[in-house]
């Protein structure tokens, strides 16, 4: 099982340069960042971890430029969104980015997605809650069609384009895989009709038994359909050994732990002890 790195890359917070450098030298496989491109001050969605908003929400950097950053300073790391917003985005414009940063980076980006909570947001770009996750079904299979053919088109219920030229094309064949986030009762079809992999979160010890038949009726329904076994990812990973033997035992591909969007010093001790921890 790898392990891999999120925080909330901020303005206040270690440099992802600098992050990126000390996180690859601790021997973690991956990096990831998430994104909220504003939050509104009207909001009214709750916040999923319960209680207030917390700083880094509102101050995150955007992701492609956090992570080219980071790219430029490593050489190993895999360098993942987690979560991109794609519903917040422009469709061509998005796969660009992913193609541009993949060949940056040499190949080594995780494009991870999902439809986000916070429906203020969403809003703002003109977005409707009730069908962005079909909007991002076909934001998706769009970026397919543009990262791997010559002349690309697409002609969906959201997306439409006439045949056109996109470059540049990724460097990993036929793409960076796209790992699809969720724990929602409809994300295992949409890693079947999508995704190339899952990103689930909140897993622990006491949940470990629930998720381990989900997943394991995901990897029936992969081989069913013609497909090959599906990666997983937990994102928010418990450190506990109870929690990291289960890991280990269902399959998990990689373990993913947050650290603090905080100054150097403080990021640094809490990579050192996480590294202590996962060996």
């Amino acid at each position: 099982m790898d392990h891999g790195i999120m925080m909330f890359p901020t303005d206040y917070a270690i440099d992802p340069a600098a992050l990126a450098k000390e996180v690859e030298a601790r021997g973690f496989d991956s990096l990831w960042f998430p994104e909220h491109s504003h939050i509104p001050t009207s909001r009214e969605s709750p916040y999923p971890g319960g209680g207030d908003l917390p700083r880094m929400y509102s101050h995150t950097y955007d992701p492609f430029v956090a992570l080219t950053a980071a790219a430029s300073a490593t050489t190993t790391l895999k360098l993942a969104t987690g979560i991109c917003l794609v519903i917040e985005r422009d469709t061509i414009n998005t796969a660009k980015e992913v193609a541009s940063l993949d060949r940056l980076s040499g190949g080594r980006f995780l494009f991870g997605i999902g439809g986000g909570w916070n429906r203020e947001e969403m809003a703002d770009h003109g977005t409707n809650p009730k069908t962005r996750m079909r909007l991002m079904g076909e934001q998706i299979k769009a970026m397919k069609e543009l990262w791997t053919k010559e002349e690309a088109e697409f002609h969906g219920e959201f997306v439409d384009f006439d045949p056109s030229w996109a470059w540049p094309k990724p460097v990993q064949d036929p793409h960076p895989p796209v790992y699809v986030g969720g724990m929602g009762p409809g994300v295992e079809d949409r890693v079947l009709d999508f995704g190339d992999a899952w990103l689930p979160q909140r897993v622990g010890p006491d949940n470990i038994g629930q998720f381990e038949e989900r997943a394991n009726a995901l990897q029936q329904r992969a081989a069913d359909a013609g497909r090959g076994r599906i990666p997983m990812s937990l994102f928010g990973a418990e450190t506990s050994s109870e929690a990291l033997d289960g890991y280990r035992r269902i399959g998990l591909d990689r373990a993913i732990y947050g650290v603090s969007s905080a100054d150097r010093d403080t990021v640094l001790k809490e990579l050192d002890e996480l590294a202590k921890l996962v060996g």
